[in-house]
This record gives C-alpha cells, sequence and structure tokens, in this order.
C-alpha cells in the first residue's frame, strides 16, 4: 500500500513539472527572429537597423551578354545597402528596404569591343523591397509599375553612351556559411542605348559579409 501511494506521487510530481518545463524551452526557440548577429540565434537584428555589404574578397560583380559568357562590364567594389523594416520570429521572411547599391567606377573594366572605359554604374527606382527568408531566399522587388533599373555608362571610339537595363525583379541566396548573399545570372533587358550596348545583360555578384554595425547577420 505504501508502494502503490509512493508510486502514485511521483507520477503526480512528473505530471506537474513535465508541463512546466517544455513550453519554456519551446518559447525561448519562438522568440528568435530570422535575422540575427553573432551567431544563429543570436542577438535580433532591431528594426530600423543598416545593413551593409561589399563584394565578397577577392569576386567582382559582372555584366555580361549573356549567362555563360564573359563579354560585358566588371567592378571589383560594390556594395549595397538596405534598412530592416520586418524582422519575424523565425521560421519566417525579414522585410527591408534596399537604399543603396553603388558601383565604384574606378574598379570597373570593360571588355566589349570598340569600349574603352566605364564611366558610371548608376541603379535607379531606388529605394527596392528586399526580403529575406528562414530558408535563404532572397528577393529584390521595385515599387508597383517599376523596375530595377541600372544605367552603364561607357567611355567608347564614338563618345559616352548610356545603355539602360530594367529587370522586373532579382532573385538571390544568402548563406550563413560566409554571411552572404549572391545573385547569379540576373537577366536584365536594355531598354535603350546605342548599338555598342548589348541588348542583354546577365548580372552576376557575391556581397559578403553582410552586417549590421560591427556584427556580422545570420539568417534563422
Amino acid at each position: 500500500m505504501r508502494t502503490r501511494t509512493l508510486l502514485t506521487l511521483t507520477v503526480a510530481v512528473a505530471a506537474l513539472t513535465l508541463p512546466a518545463v517544455l513550453p519554456a524551452a519551446a518559447g525561448t526557440a519562438a522568440d528568435t527572429p530570422v535575422l540575427t548577429t553573432g551567431a544563429a540565434g543570436g542577438t535580433p537584428v532591431a528594426v530600423g537597423d543598416t545593413l551593409v555589404a561589399p563584394l565578397a574578397s577577392g569576386t567582382s560583380a559582372t555584366f555580361h551578354s549573356s549567362a555563360d559568357g564573359s563579354s560585358g562590364v566588371s567592378c571589383t567594389s560594390s556594395q549595397f545597402t538596405v534598412t530592416v523594416t520586418d524582422n519575424p520570429t523565425a521560421p519566417g521572411t525579414a522585410t527591408e528596404s534596399l537604399t543603396a547599391h553603388t558601383f565604384d567606377s574606378a574598379s570597373c573594366t570593360s571588355n566589349v569591343t570598340g569600349v574603352l572605359g566605364v564611366t558610371g554604374i548608376k541603379v535607379a527606382n531606388l529605394p527596392y523591397t528586399s526580403t529575406v527568408s528562414s530558408a535563404g531566399a532572397v528577393t529584390v522587388t521595385p515599387a508597383s509599375g517599376s523596375a530595377v533599373r541600372t544605367t552603364v555608362s561607357l567611355r567608347t571610339l564614338l563618345g559616352s553612351i548610356d545603355c539602360v537595363y530594367e529587370s522586373p525583379g532579382l532573385t538571390g541566396t544568402a548563406s550563413n556559411a560566409d554571411n552572404s548573399i549572391a545573385f547569379a545570372d540576373q537577366h536584365f533587358t536594355k531598354v535603350s542605348g546605342s548599338g555598342l550596348c548589348f541588348a542583354d545583360g546577365w548580372f552576376t555578384a557575391t556581397y559578403a559579409p553582410v552586417t549590421d554595425g560591427s556584427g556580422t547577420v545570420f539568417v534563422n
């Protein structure tokens, strides 16, 4: 009889203790947002924070005339800047406003026949809306009725020309391995420019590390 009483008491204590522990652990995991700094599951990135990323060390941003070609423009210095507008609990999708995407023309070269140099690359119609999902999917979307618009200014044998290209949006991939965002063969169509401007442009670049101040950004 005593053994049965002790067994009943033990089961009752376990039944009371277990629910008290499990929700606390679940609640801690549920508090992790999509974007953190320092480590996966680290310090939450605050709404309003500015994130920046240069080109990954030793890489170039390229704008080629075909997806598998090598003719076009290449830059070794570029950077994007976004402002975080929403950072929900993971798994989910964080939202950002892409306010700047710059290229240092001094770092740009071209191997297009008849082109002597690159005088500038300007991204227009900013800001764009950027999203990053817990799965690492990245999108860049212009405002309704607009387009992702890039003007490549070239110095040629016939003088300066502007090649204007547009895309309905970009897709990329975020990786925690190097805190990067990579874009591969993003298609742009020429909307204006001389015959020296190729009809289609394909943009490829890897930006890393993405940082919030001094801390690297991770996706959860």
